[in-house]
């Protein structure tokens, strides 16, 4: 069992209190640019040290304010979570080399009191200059507790069941420190509330804006549970790096929810965040190696009137629990409603007039390497200007424009993915699918490479995205398992299409205009499964440029959903049983079972005794319906027609 250092009735966790500085104190350095892997090691030992410090305890001295990590301290990839189990830290000092350190009691309520030095009280005002451990309980009314401390050592907020309001400013207001952090004791409820204005006495740029508001490096630590209610902007605010690493936090913000201006870095904790703007979000765009949220762990909700989570450069999630509603969720799309005077918060944004209400939005790159993600968004569930990268994780997608959406490059390794409600389901430039089980409904496009900015929209509708001229514009699937259910196109590519391996499932779209496979250029099959069904007006299928033999069958009139599509060789082997999820009159499949010279019959109806799994039929028996007709494989396609696609 965590055990607890007791300091004149302060219940202060040892280790916290003892590192929890040297991480704060320490900047995060993280390069924007995707794929850069010694900028995300550095990311990684950042996190990596925060909650080694935070975790576990002992019974021994508060560390030195001055002790540091030596040189040479290496942490693999485990190192987050491996640091929990209590072992001692090549570099770091020993607890038994470490000075104790006084903990300076404040009790605040009528009268204050301040058992020690360092602080300071002049009426409902706390002033802390130095720095030190500082446990404050009591309940202010309307107060204020400013940290300016001018020395080298971090400055410790022990938040020991405190409530506190302020009618004018930010009631906790971090002007100058080192490093700020505020640890949650154990066991007790915080309460920090602002009022609906603030008496600015200078350059607002200069004046605080939200209700615990600070000018330097800020950590979150502990296990208490804090709430803050910030009526005048934003809840939480840093002018530098803010960290998280524990804490129950709940905040309802008129304006942004939690803000770290570099950054933005959680690796634990239950945080729930109510936003009339942006729940989370970096915002620094002067240097490419700030401007950053990365969350490893944690477990995350959030609703806001705008974005949910908001980097100015990358976003990096590797783990944790998150939920976001952002914009009304999906049902409050954006091609239904106008966002531009949404809510109180409008007036307090500086990225221009139009309203964003995307799910997880990134200004340069989205990273995701694992966790649990459910996004709800009337705008775009995550949204890149640059890229997008899911290489795991489970992702669950609901959106009233595209579920995914990177104006340059999207590729998807692995992971879970599933897009319930989208307008376009993925959409990029240049999409390269490597591996993931990923299932996506669109009301339009399933996927679609089209390039160019994310087009805002047209009289409350998301319109079709720019095109950039310039770029290759094309889809590779190498691997992975895609299944589609699109009103519109299923793969709409103004490009080239390659596939070499995995399996896609397109259930298309049942009018004329639009078809199962669209595509600009050429389309080469050269391994893998492609099942698409839909409407007959629009066909297109893989074309001669495959080394992979395809057949196109065109019926004479639509068939209902759920009726039977069988294929089977010469001998009688079912080689495909598909029930379409859709009306359709077309039928595309291509797999390396199909060979030269032989010939194939197809049958429409019947039933299967077979599982069934995205309407693909395995094993159990075939008894036939209509005989549609046989086919002789002779060239890369056989069968139907394959027309030019219509313009997109």
């Amino acid at each position: 069992m965590a055990r607890s250092c007791d300091h004149r009735g302060a219940v202060l966790p040892c280790r916290q209190a003892s590192r929890a500085e040297e991480a704060a104190e320490r900047p995060t350095r993280y390069r924007a640019a995707s794929g850069d892997d010694s900028s995300l090691l550095n990311l990684l030992l950042s996190i990596a040290i925060v909650v080694f410090i935070l975790s576990g305890c002992a019974s021994l001295p508060i560390a030195n304010d001055n002790a540091t990590p030596g040189d040479g301290v290496k942490f693999g990839a485990g190192m987050a979570a491996g640091a929990k189990d209590g072992t001692a830290t090549p570099g770091l000092p020993s607890e038994s080399e470490r000075p104790a350190r006084e903990v300076v009691v404040i009790a605040v309520g009528n009268t204050t009191t301040i058992n020690g030095s360092g602080a300071s009280a002049d009426g409902s005002t706390i002033r802390i200059t130095a720095g030190g451990t500082y446990s404050i309980s009591g309940t202010l009314k309307d107060g204020q507790i400013i940290v300016d401390s001018r020395d080298e050592k971090a400055v410790r907020l022990l938040l020991n069941g405190l409530d506190i309001t302020s009618a004018s400013s930010a009631p906790i207001y971090v002007i100058r420190a080192k490093a700020t952090i505020i640890a949650l004791a154990d066991g007790t409820e915080n309460h920090i509330t602002d009022a609906a204005s603030y008496n600015i006495e200078g350059s607002e740029a200069d004046e605080p804006v939200a209700a615990i508001f600070s000018k330097s490096n800020l950590t979150f630590a502990g296990n208490g549970s804090l709430t803050v209610e910030a009526n005048y902007r934003n809840a939480i605010t840093s002018k530098d790096e803010l960290n998280i690493t524990g804490g129950n936090i709940t905040v309802n913000s008129v304006s942004d929810g939690i803000r770290g201006r570099d950054s933005i870095v959680i690796t634990d904790g239950n945080i729930t965040v109510n936003a009339g703007a942006d729940g989370l979000r970096s915002n620094n765009d002067e240097a490419s190696t700030k401007g950053f949220v990365a969350i490893e762990g944690g477990t995350i909700r959030i609703t806001a009137g705008e974005d949910g989570i908001q980097a100015e450069t990358t976003a990096l999630i590797r783990g944790g629990m998150i939920t976001v509603i952002s914009g009304g969720g999906s049902a409050n799309s954006s091609r239904g409603n106008s966002l531009e005077n949404r809510g109180p918060h409008r007036g307090f944004r500086d990225s221009g007039p139009s309203i964003s209400a995307k799910g997880i939005k990134a200004v340069s790159d989205i990273k995701i390497e694992g966790g649990t993600i459910n996004v709800d968004s009337s705008d775009d569930a995550i949204h890149s200007n640059n890229s997008v990268t899911i290489d795991d994780g489970n992702i669950v997608l609901a959106s009233g424009d595209d579920g995914i959406h990177s104006d340059s490059t999207l590729t998807i390794n692995g992971g879970d993915i599933s897009i319930t409600r989208s307008f376009e389901a993925i959409d990029s430039a240049v999409i390269t699918i490597n591996g993931g089980n990923i299932r996506l409904v669109a009301s339009d496009d399933g996927i679609n490479v089209s390039g160019g900015n994310d087009r805002a929209p047209v009289n409350g509708r998301p319109g079709p995205d720019n095109f950039d001229t310039s770029v290759d514009k094309h889809l590779k699937i190498e691997g992975g398992y895609v299944v589609i259910d699109a009103t519109g196109d299923g793969l709409d590519i103004n490009g080239w299409v390659k596939m070499t391996g995995g399996t896609v499932i397109v259930n298309g779209p049942i009018v004329n205009f639009n078809g199962a496979l669209d595509y600009d250029r050429e389309f080469t099959m050269a391994g893998g499964i492609l099942v698409a069904v839909g409407s007959s007006g629009m066909v297109q299928s893989p074309d001669a440029t495959s080394t992979q033999y395809s057949l196109a069958l065109n019926l004479a009139s639509p068939q209902s959903a759920g009726t039977l599509v069988h294929i089977e060789a010469e001998d009688g082997t079912g080689i495909l049983t598909f029930a379409p999820m859709r009306e359709y009159q077309s039928v595309v499949y291509s797999s390396s079972e199909l060979k030269k010279g032989s010939t194939y019959t197809v049958y429409i109806g019947g039933s299967s005794t077979g599982s069934v799994v995205d309407g693909v039929y395995a094993g159990g028996t075939y008894t036939p319906g209509i005989r549609s007709g046989g086919f002789t494989i002779s060239s890369a396609v056989t069968g139907g027609r394959n027309r030019k696609a219509h313009e997109n």
